[in-house]
């Protein structure tokens, strides 16, 4: 299996990977971090995947796909940290005045785990922020040791696949997520 990591600019591509099944959910799209929470909240339905639609035309996308083949089987959430809920999060802290980009949401396909995908979906999005001129990145991993992390919630990744790709431990966050806490890793890409 070759896996492959293009930005995310065709929409079906993306709704095959963190699309819901049904069209009228209001589940995630991916959107909870990326735009403020009440626009969140108005957004319902199809709605979501319109807007999403919308981000894939726009440039830069707002992430990257992983592909095995023709197939996409993994997501990654990348864009700049001011366009982003991050921005204003108090429990995530501002290290510096950098126009750091931010990596916060990491999805492999059911069917496709534990093959490699994430360590990809994170060498890729670090590429395509590089490709768009970011000085940093950042991500917000959880801290779980060992433990095992429900899939659901591990959307943010875990701090052992941001080492493995060179990401450092840059600060403690106020944030926990599915009981976990959650740190600031960064990648200077300069």
């Amino acid at each position: 299996m070759v896996i492959e990591v293009r930005p995310a600019s065709v929409f079906e591509d993306v709704r095959a990977v963190v699309g819901p099944k049904s069209p009228s959910a209001n589940v995630c799209w991916c959107l909870s971090h990326r735009i403020p929470s009440r626009l969140n909240n108005e957004l319902r339905g199809p709605a979501r995947g319109e807007y999403v639609a919308e981000l894939c035309r726009a440039d830069p996308p707002p992430g990257v796909l992983a592909y095995d083949g023709d197939v996409p089987v993994g997501w990654a959430a990348v864009a700049p940290r001011s366009a982003t809920t991050f921005a204003r999060n108090r429990k995530i802290p501002h290290l510096d005045d950098l126009p750091v980009w931010s990596l916060w949401c990491i999805r492999v396909r059911p069917g496709h785990r534990k093959q490699g995908i994430t360590h990809s979906l994170i060498t890729g999005a670090v590429e395509f922020a590089r490709a768009q001129g970011a000085p940093v990145i950042e991500a917000y991993p959880l801290d779980n040791g060992d433990a095992r992390v429900d899939l659901t919630m591990a959307y943010a990744g875990l701090r052992r696949n941001f080492e493995r790709a060179g990401f450092v431990h840059a600060a403690d966050t106020t944030s926990v997520l599915a009981g976990h806490p959650r740190i600031l890793m960064r990648l200077d890409l300069r």
